[in-house]
């Protein structure tokens, strides 16, 4: 039988459509166990754990086969209660498989201490930055007479001195004393000194 004649033949064509058919039988099945091994279609909403505390959050997870894990405190933030949740990742709204892991952190209990850097002397330009960094806010600023104008002269806190590397918690609020400029010799002054008398005026008499 020549090879036309075997292509063209009852049995070829009907080898040739079993092939193909386990070929499709085959690949549906994979498809299927593909599926069913990665939960194909079954996604699952991350919720909003913003404010709930880890037992809160626990619960919460629990119901949807969602699972979480504590990664670090962030400095404490005043718009959460105490040891809630701040952050979360994956973020709410996200679409994720059974078992997944939150990756969350939490509030601290209180502002953390900072040390009161040295400001003497430096600009207010240069002390707004500086405080701002360390989590400290700039309260009020007063003016007296100086050479240097708007110099640090002294910092307070609550209407207390503080000297620089004085623990403060953050968020407080470092009063400035700044320099005004001013200072000076004015008129009545140089008056008051030339009328006073001299050493070798008061001698004579």
């Amino acid at each position: 039988m020549s090879l036309q004649k075997f292509l063209l033949s009852f049995t070829f064509v009907k080898q040739l459509l079993l092939a193909l058919l386990i070929v499709c039988a085959s690949l549906f099945l994979f498809m299927y166990w593909i599926g069913f091994t990665t939960n194909h279609g079954q996604e699952i909403i991350v919720p909003n754990l913003s404010k709930m505390t880890l037992e809160q959050a626990e619960d919460k997870l629990d119901e949807l086969n969602l699972d979480y894990e504590l990664l670090d405190t962030v400095d404490y933030n005043a718009a959460f209660p105490k040891l809630s949740i701040v952050q979360q990742d994956p973020n709410p709204g996200a679409k994720v498989k059974k078992n997944r892991v939150i990756y969350v952190k939490i509030n601290s209990t209180g502002y953390a201490k900072v040390r009161i850097p040295d400001l003497i002397q430096k600009t207010y330009r240069q002390a707004v930055p500086t405080l701002t960094a360390l989590g400290l806010e700039v309260g009020d600023t007063s003016y007296v007479p100086n050479l240097a104008k708007d110099m640090v002269l002294e910092m307070k806190l609550n209407g207390k001195s503080i000297k620089p590397g004085q623990q403060v918690l953050k968020m407080s609020k470092v009063d400035l004393i700044l320099g005004d400029g001013k200072i000076g010799f004015n008129e009545d002054d140089l008056n008051e000194q030339n009328n006073e008398p001299t050493d070798s005026t008061s001698n004579s008499h």
